[in-house]
């Protein structure tokens, strides 16, 4: 029996909100999937935040984590643009 897909939600802000017109999606990966694959998905979904990643974080549960960081269902994830300000 296969494993059961990993459901995560992902909190957009800045130019990810704006772009796909939501603060928020809920989203299914195949078991094994990373936290670099959801910026993949949105990326190759909304073409126009492509430009966003090289310079993109990621957060998983309100932690800085690295790209390769494992995802589990309930996950809360987030792409952190680059932001400025003073």
């Amino acid at each position: 029996m296969a494993a059961p897909d990993i459901k995560v939600t992902v909190k957009l802000f800045a130019a990810y909100q704006e772009v796909v017109g939501s603060p928020e999606l809920e989203l299914e990966f195949p078991p094994g999937s990373t936290v670099s694959q959801v910026g993949d998905y949105l990326w190759s979904q909304y073409p126009e935040l492509a430009p966003l990643k090289p310079v993109t974080n990621f957060g998983v549960n309100l932690e800085f984590v690295p790209a390769q960081t494992p995802l589990k269902t309930g996950d809360e994830v987030v792409l952190i643009p680059p932001v400025s300000g003073g």
